[in-house]
């Protein structure tokens, strides 16, 4: 029986070091397909979605999304009934990301990238795909389609975890991440423009923040302002206990939060006081609220 080719996409925003790596997984791997290669980490994500492939090469630092951000949106958004793809991360050397990634047990390649060490990695892949495979067989799936197998509730649980942990490791997003800020140094107030004015918003009196194309949106019970401050940046000024990031986009107040429920799909949607809309709890974040 032949056995179904494995697909893959590229994120790489340097079109030589996307082509090396293209003509060397075609010597170590010569069944595998590209199916894409892309630039960015928001067209990884679309693409990923679109093609789904068995397995994703995503560099680390991209323009506008790096490739731990693009992995954690796409991760978020896949189809519950399908395996999540192997992922495999590419970085420049950086001893705080090799310790990150070993850490969590993801595997990573260190560019220039050497044939040896590309080799291991493939070879890990396809033990991981055949694992897939072999489990779709047993539960009686289509063995030509692996990648149809439904992604086990523990597999789903350990990637995210390590996409958890990637995103707050220094030396792995898109730039060194900050010193976690101290009692004395927390944010206490919101400086938002709004025409000639400045409003100083206690940062007690704040519900949530969301990020909004290049603003942020700053709520609280009776009023919204924006400000231009990055909510990666508040996340760093903010007290963790007291703000939870609910979503990539999303930093809520764990007092304000009064029920949150679970739709048809599974997804969970958190209700605020003082605020009538709902907010979606994203997958990768959804481990925060368990039942005590």
């Amino acid at each position: 029986m032949t056995e179904p080719v494995s697909r893959a996409l590229i994120a790489e925003d340097e079109p030589l070091l996307a082509a090396a790596l293209q003509q060397d997984l075609a010597r170590v791997w010569p069944e595998l397909q590209v199916v894409a290669v892309v630039g960015d980490g928001r067209s990884a994500v679309r693409q990923a979605l679109a093609l789904r492939p068995d397995v994703l090469f995503f560099d680390i630092r991209m323009p506008g999304q790096s490739g731990i951000e693009a992995a954690a949106e796409l991760a978020d958004a896949w189809p519950d009934d399908l395996p999540f793809p192997a992922l495999v991360f590419a970085t420049a050397y950086d001893q705080y990301a090799v310790q990150a990634f070993e850490a969590q047990a993801v595997d990573y390649l260190l560019k220039p990238i050497q044939a040896d060490r590309l080799a291991r990695t493939v070879a890990k892949v396809q033990g991981l795909l055949a694992q897939r495979a072999s489990a779709a067989a047993a539960t009686g799936a289509p063995p030509a389609a692996p990648s149809a197998a439904a992604l086990p509730s523990p597999e789903l649980e350990a990637t995210m975890a390590q996409l958890r942990a990637l995103l707050g490791a220094p030396g792995v997003g898109t730039a060194p991440a900050a010193a976690p800020a101290t009692a004395a140094t927390r944010l206490s107030v919101i400086q938002a423009s709004h025409g000639t004015q400045i409003h100083m918003v206690p940062v007690g009196e704040v519900v949530y923040f969301e990020a909004a194309d290049k603003y942020v949106r700053v709520l609280t019970a009776e009023r919204e302002y924006l400000i231009r401050t990055a909510l990666k940046e508040l996340i760093e000024q903010l007290d963790p206990q007291e703000f939870w990031q609910v979503h990539r986009s999303t930093l809520v107040r764990a007092t304000a939060i009064t029920t949150i429920t679970r739709d048809e799909a599974g997804k969970q949607h958190l209700s605020l006081r003082g605020r009538s809309e709902r907010l979606p709890v994203s997958r990768l974040y959804a481990h925060l609220f368990k039942a005590m």
